[in-house]
């Protein structure tokens, strides 16, 4: 109030001592340039905080400074550009972290977005779409607090605007939306979205493609129900036509777009590939784009998941030998869906088992679980070659002949292991062991399994030495029968069983020589024996 006061005191006193020449000339001169200056300021601000916003260094002491509160009322400024660059600032602080985004929100600062979006020009449309991204992005709770502001209606209008910067704009901002949860997606469909986004796949610029795409994605990817719906409108067909597009980065929205749609149902899986994705879609599995490859793997994983008639169909187009060419040219995370894909193959039926197993799909499985570093890329490999070999001997066979059952056993017995993948190797060697009949195999596992595992080895061995006379012969030359005799079974327990099964296999005085214990009763009947003279 004091510095109010004197700063009249001096105005007043200015004025009369100046009166004629400020009445003639300088008050309108004064007046104007004053104004002038102060939208300079005001655009010099705003630039040099938009500027600031974009190195992250910044941010913390912008937030300090409370760069928000003197942002807001620059978003009604009179002056178009200063609007627009008050946006653009918000929308890069809102950008970097969910606190600022959530000043943006208790600042009252998104309704003031949302009415301006109706009635400004492009340039604001973009930068206001920008801003109630940027907050959406970062939680369910935050997308809802843009939802709440009414911001759904505004962004579906947008997407009916000629410039295609700005469809491109609410595109984006809608697939922040829908990408959160269910509910949200929902909410992004019942605005009407869905249609003007697959009208926005189809116009010629490929930027606002992709975007489209990739906001189609996030809808289908909740529920089948919300999948149907992108269905519905049309978009696989429109999808399905960009999937030999040069741009590598269309290609990846395109490919997660189809595949979040096939994922969800056999129905939702045959629609897609009816669309006659195959054989043209394999030929992104060797795409030099790293997220183009790994998406065209995970589409046809999801499809190939759901019945053996889609796993046999992608077989014909040659789709089981192009995932093993694949799974050799990369690695980490990139080889995850193709691994997996070969394991939902296998689990269908013996004949596609057979097909992985002669399009050499096993090595590859045995380099990946010796090279990959994360346990859930070798549990998920575990699982794929448990699938292969699970069969019938001849699975198992091709399994054990890539010396599979050592490394399976080594990763179930490491305490380094995560759990899941434990679990995933002990399943693993239980399927291909309850079919395995090549004792050769069998015997490496002999030595050093623990009891859960063992049961199943000596189970094998009971099912085959009744009937092989050679096998019987190899067995104890190998050492194997006594090894059987040194395991210590609880009575009655499966394991003892088997053991009882093997030696009824041979002569009791050959089980009893290769007991424990055996010698030192030779040696004591040695010393107790009285030669006759």
């Amino acid at each position: 109030m004091l510095v109010t006061t004197g700063l009249f005191k001096f105005l007043k006193r200015s004025a009369f001592k100046f009166v004629p020449a400020v009445h003639k000339v300088t008050r309108p001169k004064t007046t104007h340039l004053v104004f002038e200056q102060y939208q300079k300021a005001r655009t010099q601000f705003v630039q040099t905080i938009a500027e600031l916003a974009t190195r992250p260094q910044n941010i913390e002491t912008l937030q300090n400074a409370g760069v928000m509160s003197l942002l807001r009322p620059l978003l009604l400024d009179v002056v178009p550009t200063i609007q627009q660059t008050a946006a653009l600032a918000l929308g890069r602080l809102a950008n970097y972290n969910d606190d600022l985004a959530e000043a943006v929100v208790q600042g009252d600062i998104l309704p003031q977005l949302v009415y301006s979006l109706s009635d400004q020009n492009r340039f604001y449309k973009k930068a206001a779409a920008f801003v109630l991204r940027a907050v959406a992005k970062h939680s369910p709770e935050l997308a809802q607090a843009v939802v709440d502001c009414g911001a759904l209606e505004a962004l579906v209008i947008c997407l009916e605007e000629f410039d295609p910067g700005v469809k491109e704009a609410a595109a984006w901002a809608l697939g922040y939306i829908a990408r959160h949860n269910a509910e949200l997606s929902q909410a992004v469909v019942d605005a009407g979205a869905v249609p003007l986004l697959v009208l926005c796949v189809q116009e010629p610029e490929v930027a606002l493609k992709r975007i489209a795409a990739s906001a189609l994605s996030d809808i289908s990817k909740h529920s089948p129900e919300l999948a149907q719906t992108v269905v519905d409108a049309g978009a696989i067909a429109h999808l399905a036509q960009m999937i030999l597009n040069p741009d590598a980065k269309l290609k990846r929205q395109v490919f997660s777009a189809l595949s979040q749609i096939a994922k969800h149902s056999v129905d939702l899986a045959e629609m897609v590939v009816e669309a006659e994705i195959f054989p043209a879609v394999l030929t992104g599995l060797k795409d030099s784009d790293e997220y183009v490859k790994k998406n065209v793997a995970t589409l046809i994983r999801e499809i190939a998941k759901h019945t053996p008639e889609l796993s046999q169909l992608i077989a014909n187009t040659g789709g089981i030998a192009a995932v093993v060419d694949y799974i050799g040219e990369c690695n980490g995370n990139v080889r995850l869906p193709g691994i997996m894909m070969l394991g939902y193959v296998a689990a269908h039926s013996d004949t596609l088992a057979m097909a992985v197993i002669v399009s050499k799909g096993v090595p590859q499985l045995a380099i990946c679980l010796s090279e990959e570093k994360e346990d859930h890329i070798k549990a998920a490999t575990a699982w794929a070659l448990g699938q292969i070999g699970r069969h019938t001997p001849e699975h198992a066979r091709a399994v054990t002949a890539a010396n599979i059952l050592p490394k399976l056993l080594s990763l179930y017995m490491d305490t380094e292991s995560s759990e899941d993948l434990q679990l995933k190797a002990k399943k693993a060697l239980k399927n291909i062991l309850q079919k395995c009949t090549h004792l050769p195999a069998l015997e490496t596992l002999l030595h050093d399994a623990p009891t859960s595992i063992l049961k199943h080895v000596v189970g094998q061995f009971s099912k085959v030495l009744p009937h092989d006379s050679k096998a019987r012969r190899l067995f104890v030359t190998s050492g194997g029968l006594k090894k059987i005799q040194e395991i210590k079974a609880e009575p009655g327990s499966s394991l003892q069983e088997y053991i009882n099964t093997i030696n009824n296999c041979y002569p009791e005085e050959i089980v009893r020589y290769y007991s424990p214990g055996y010698s030192e009763t030779l040696l004591e009947r040695v010393d107790q024996y009285q030669p006759a003279l």
